[in-house]
């Protein structure tokens, strides 16, 4: 149970950081255009963010880590989407105020906007390898499944993202409900974990 709870909440991390670095791309689009410029910024922040996140889950999970402690962290992913939604427009207005370049204004823009959800997100990951593992001698299995799972619904939020959701619904629509479905699988993991025996 307590496995499964962690790949579960590694799925979703990795399916929603993915997807909302495609849908990044949208967001900065009708201030700052959709060059490689643009593309070139928020991937490079994504990247630094993900990469922050991962050396301070890192050092979080020398602690003690617990399931609820996992879920905290996932739970503020998703909380941090909310600013997103709500600043967008006058973050983007107020950096576009202040430069019209593309590669600085995106890069400026991708870290009001998406470096600290990022951070959250990738400290999800060496936090649920250490829940992973119980046996010192398995630590590479756990690493490698739980680096599958994440990868793998990665690729899956970044297909359906860029495929689907974009046609169906608003980029604010998506927003909120990758808020909430984080929201609500941090809650429910946190729920369910406290009930196994």
């Amino acid at each position: 149970m307590r496995k499964a709870a962690v790949l579960i909440i590694s799925c979703w991390s990795g399916f929603m950081v993915m997807s909302l670095e495609l849908l990044s791309g949208r967001i900065l689009a009708p201030t700052f255009g959709n060059s490689i410029y643009v593309w070139g910024a928020i991937i490079t922040i994504f990247m630094l963010a993900l990469s922050l996140g991962y050396l301070i889950g890192g050092r979080l999970s020398l602690r003690t880590p617990t399931i609820s402690g996992l879920c905290a962290l996932h739970f503020a992913a998703g909380i941090f989407l909310l600013p997103i939604y709500l600043f967008e427009i006058p973050v983007l207005d107020a950096i576009f105020s202040y430069t019209q370049d593309p590669r600085l204004g995106s890069l400026l823009a991708s870290i009001a906007l998406f470096f600290i959800p990022a951070v959250f997100s990738g400290m999800v990951t060496p936090y649920s390898v250490k829940l992973l593992v119980s046996d010192a001698s398995a630590a590479g299995f756990y690493a490698g499944l739980q680096y599958f799972f994440s990868t793998f619904f990665s690729a899956a939020g970044t297909l359906l993202t860029s495929f689907y959701f974009v046609l169906i619904f608003e980029v604010d629509q998506i927003l909120l409900l990758f808020m909430g479905m984080t929201l609500l699988v941090a809650t429910g993991v946190f729920l369910v974990a406290r009930k196994a025996p």
